[in-house]
């Protein structure tokens, strides 16, 4: 497992905002962070397409030095009507929402 400290990440993310906006259609997008029980970590980004608020995060987790490594290659789209779990590319995550309206 690779650690790399968490600005890294949001820098990394932060960069692509504009190009995924574009690529995707959305109205809006912003930096999704969540920090869960013990060492998990959530970082993504809430998006608002047609209308619709989701966010899309994919799971870390932290070590003591709160550097972060990605636990699991598979992204989770939260809505209002619950959530989707499995999808394992952007690509994927854009095709289920679009599948979700």
């Amino acid at each position: 497992m690779e650690y790399v400290p968490r600005e890294t990440i949001l820098n990394d993310l932060k960069s692509e905002m504009e190009n995924i906006m574009d690529d995707y259609g959305l109205e809006d997008i912003g930096i999704y962070e969540e920090e869960g029980e013990g060492k998990d970590y959530y970082i993504g980004y809430t998006i608002r397409k047609d209308g619709k608020i989701y966010m899309i995060n994919i799971p870390f987790v932290k070590n003591d030095k709160n550097e972060l490594a990605i636990a699991e290659q598979s992204w989770t789209i939260q809505q209002e009507n619950g959530e989707h779990k499995g999808c394992r590319t952007l690509g994927e995550v854009f095709q289920t929402i679009n599948q979700l309206h």
